[in-house]
């Protein structure tokens, strides 16, 4: 009953203000199956879960100025709500939303917002991240995983250590070895770092990139793959361990929802497991049962609140303890975290270097 009447309510705020528009700027391509795609996905649930709304996007926007163009572009065209879904876009959501009081902002990914018109948003995908080094430690023959980078931010260090405390967890004796491509989307680029590390004798490849290469590099060569962004399956079915994967609609589906019937407080958003907003992929038919059992067993901890991944002891690469026995790391700690766990192999580039 209580779910009918609030569906009659957002009905009634959109016939009173006639249909909302809302606009989403990507950084790749819609049919790059990793980063965009999710939001694409997230983007489609929203117009099936809200009455009235009309979306549109626009795809491969750089990130910079461009983004602001394409911002003021949307506002000019009527849309009232608007989602950036890339880091690099946050100055210029940062700058529309001082000069565009009476539009809704939304930047995925970034820090910056107000309490006006303007959120920043993300999810906890180093929760998933933890599950997937579970799956990597537990599957490794070799002990050595390849970990296909993107760019060396936090957000991108923070899932390399979450995965790397996921491999150590179940496995002390495996290392995560790191190579960056610098690009977010690149396939060819993404290929060949993972042939790499394959290269290297890793057995097992994890991304943090958007496209599926490195997957496909790794169902080549006889090894497995964990994805990232969506279900990689499809394009290595017997390969594919599983994917730290986001579901967006659920963030997207509450945002608009409450901008429409005025209950909604722009703010920093965080989101976590327990809220849907991140999960891992189905299992592939090369995981086991016992494998899946110790997965299952964490998710539900996390899922619970009853654990976290970055609870220490947790020593970084020059064997300091950097959080003590016990003690949870704070989020400012996470957000802005610049260094590597015990297990990692390899080095975070500083600014201007490869």
């Amino acid at each position: 009953m209580r779910k009918l009447l609030f569906a009659v309510l957002i009905v009634a705020a959109v016939l009173a203000v006639g249909a909302v528009k809302v606009g989403f700027i990507y950084v790749g391509p819609v049919g790059d199956a990793g980063w965009t795609y999710a939001h694409d996905l997230g983007r489609r649930y929203l117009e099936e879960h809200v009455p009235g709304v009309i979306t549109d996007y626009i795809e491969s926007v750089p990130e910079g100025e461009e983004a602001y163009r394409v911002i003021v572009d949307f506002i000019k065209k009527g849309y009232k709500i608007i989602f950036t879904t890339s880091f690099g876009y946050m100055d210029p959501t940062a700058k529309a939303a001082k000069e565009y009081p009476n539009v809704h902002f939304f930047h995925c990914s970034g820090y910056k917002y107000n309490h006006t018109n303007f959120s920043a948003y993300f999810g906890r995908m180093y929760q998933a991240r933890f599950l997937t080094g579970i799956v990597a430690g537990m599957m490794t023959k070799s002990n050595i995983i390849g970990y296909v980078a993107a760019f060396p931010i936090p957000e991108v260090i923070r899932g390399i250590n979450a995965f790397a405390l996921g491999v150590k967890l179940v496995n002390p004796k495996a290392k995560v070895h790191v190579v960056w491509t610098r690009t977010w989307y690149n396939p060819a680029a993404e290929r060949e770092a993972a042939i790499s590390l394959l290269d290297s004798g890793a057995d097992v490849i994890t991304q943090h990139q958007d496209s599926p290469a490195p997957v496909q590099a790794a169902a080549e060569r006889g090894k497995y793959a964990i994805g990232y962004d969506s279900d990689m399956s499809i394009f290595a079915p017997e390969a594919h361990l599983t994917a730290p994967i986001w579901h967006w609609g659920v963030f997207y589906e509450a945002a608009v929802k409450g901008i429409l019937n005025g209950t909604w407080k722009h703010g920093f958003y965080w989101w976590g497991m327990d809220k849907g907003i991140v999960d891992i992929a189905p299992f592939g038919p090369a995981v086991p049962d016992k494998v899946k059992a110790v997965v299952n067993a964490f998710k539900e901890l996390i899922v619970e609140g009853k654990f976290d991944p970055f609870t220490g002891p947790i020593y970084d690469q020059s064997g300091k303890l950097r959080v003590e026995k016990g003690v949870r790391m704070s989020d400012d700690a996470l957000l802005s975290m610049n260094w590597f766990v015990d297990n990692v192999v390899g080095s975070i580039p500083k600014e201007g270097e490869k």
